[in-house]
């Protein structure tokens, strides 16, 4: 017997669980794994109440119910509607992996990472800030912040060209576009296009913007 297994408990003191050479035992770890859980579908749900009824309708109740949880572990997870929203729609642009030393390649990368990402899940935390943003003050808010920090900001710090930000501003603004009418309005001729004809198209022009030819 070791000393970990030999380990016991003074009088009023709540029993320990064994530690092993690699940490916590199994049986350790299940409640946090089941917290992860959890956690994980209250935010899948919170995106499905939020883009279906937008932000200043979509209650903890019903976001509880759609998750098949108690309105108190919602709280207890998120704390309140606004940090729940919060953390429902963030996301993060992978930028060192999208970005190459050939401009075109950049482009045609970026392009394809939010057309997968878009047709991949409707209810992504993009797609959901997107939706919610033209209903809420709030989400509209959150919405500049982190197109301001997460695409402007990283995209005219790459741009050795005048008017960097300016550029930066509206290579964000095709995108979300782009992203708006196909995938949220469903305007035809976008939303039947093919990926590649998009990239073909959309690329050069895109291009122009970030990597002019002076």
């Amino acid at each position: 017997m070791t000393c970990a297994d030999a380990v016991t408990n003074a009088p009023g003191q709540a029993a320990q669980r064994k530690v092993g050479p690699g940490g916590p035992t199994e049986d350790a770890a299940l409640p946090e794994r089941k917290g992860e859980r959890t956690r994980r579908r209250i935010l899948t749900a919170a995106r499905r109440k939020f883009a279906e009824v937008g932000y200043e309708r979509a209650t903890i109740r019903a976001i509880a119910t759609e998750a098949d949880v108690d309105k108190s572990s919602v709280i207890q997870y998120f704390g309140s509607k606004q940090d729940l929203f919060r953390e429902a729609v963030h996301w993060q642009i992978p930028h060192d992996e999208l970005t190459t030393s050939d401009p075109g390649q950049t482009v045609e990368n970026r392009l394809r990472s939010m057309l997968d990402t878009w047709a991949a899940d409707p209810d992504s935390p993009m797609a959901v800030l997107l939706r919610t943003s033209m209903t809420s003050d709030e989400a509209a808010e959150l919405l500049r912040r982190h197109l301001t920090v997460q695409v402007t900001d990283h995209i005219a710090a790459t741009i050795d060209a005048p008017d960097a930000r300016l550029r930066a501003a509206l290579f964000s603004a095709i995108m979300m576009g782009l992203a708006a009418q196909r995938y949220l309005l469903h305007l035809p001729d976008l939303a039947e296009a093919e990926v590649e004809d998009i990239v073909r198209i959309a690329t050069p022009l895109l291009r122009s913007l970030i990597a002019p030819e002076m």
